[in-house]
């Protein structure tokens, strides 16, 4: 069987300044609680790692971020990569917390550009996922201005003026967003479009659009990363068999029968060490063992 790893993959430079950004508050504050409003970034494997290490990950989808922020009395909360409200900040601040913020910069980048028409008096259409985090810290900047578009069906509810800028999510997929921008363009053709993928997650994409004779893919990533997901999507074009799995443990020898050749990517936020024993895996397959399958939580962070 070949093994091809399909470039780009390992960690964007966001998912880099996160899990560093947490590392530096655990660092400065031994004796202290540290605790991420939300999760870091979207791997349950680093999740796990930071566990370890005693950070408290405060996640649930039927809370608010403020809400959750009512948990922590005292130490330190490090905001995830995908953004946050000026309102959550502000309280943590008058809670006494330590503040450490690990927005990603493409994030904050849209965010100001965002902020910039607003001002302007434009309204927002932004394209993105519902309850995706960094949705959510976009739409808290101002809810009534600000309009989330999930997907084509939303466009025909929508009253379009000629002062709106059209905006994304960065980690959604290019054919989504092209398709709804066209449609939105088509509504009204006077609206101002900046399209905000970022590069990491366009050069992902942009690296499986042309995939050729593969007879199986698959994407490392989590369930709950939406450039994971996308990655998928974009993969299934071109090739009938593809699959998201987290780690080596989700290979079922089931799957790679009568596989001659196969791809591996991986999302922005999945280690590099969790993606290489995939391909490792698949190299020395069918002479695996149970060893093959352990993931080393060392090597994560």
């Amino acid at each position: 069987m070949e093994v091809v790893a399909i470039r780009p993959r390992g960690y964007c430079y966001g998912v880099v300044n996160a899990l560093n950004v947490v590392k530096d508050a655990v660092k400065d504050h031994p004796q202290q609680k540290i605790y991420v409003l939300g999760i870091i970034i979207h791997n349950k494997f680093i999740k796990e790692a930071l566990d370890r290490l005693g950070v408290i990950s405060l996640y649930d989808n039927n809370k608010t971020k403020l809400e959750l922020l009512d948990q922590i009395n005292e130490g330190v909360v490090v905001f995830s990569a995908h953004g946050i409200s000026q309102e959550v900040v502000d309280k943590a601040i008058e809670k006494g917390l330590i503040v450490y913020n690990a927005t990603c910069r493409d994030v904050i980048k849209t965010q100001d550009i965002v902020k910039e028409y607003l001002d302007k008096n434009f309204d927002v259409l932004y394209i993105g996922k519902e309850k995706h985090p960094e949705a959510e810290a976009m739409l808290s900047i101002n809810p009534k201005k600000i309009a989330l578009v999930t997907n084509l069906n939303d466009i025909e509810k929508l009253d379009i003026k000629n002062n709106t800028i059209v905006t994304n999510q960065t980690t959604m997929s290019i054919y989504d967003t092209k398709d709804i921008m066209d449609a939105i363009r088509a509504k009204n053709p006077n609206v101002l479009v900046i399209n905000e993928i970022c590069n990491a997650t366009k050069m992902r994409q942009e690296a499986l659009l042309d995939l050729k004779d593969f007879d199986m893919v698959y994407v490392v990533g989590d369930h709950l990363s939406n450039n994971s997901n996308n990655l998928v999507k974009i993969a299934k074009t071109n090739v009938s068999k593809v699959q998201l799995i987290e780690s080596v443990m989700d290979i079922k020898d089931i799957d790679l029968n009568n596989i001659k050749r196969i791809g591996v990517t991986a999302g922005a936020s999945t280690p590099t060490s969790i993606t290489q024993q995939v391909i490792d895996y698949l190299n020395k397959y069918p002479n695996t063992t149970a060893k093959d399958r352990v993931i080393d939580y060392s090597k994560l962070l």
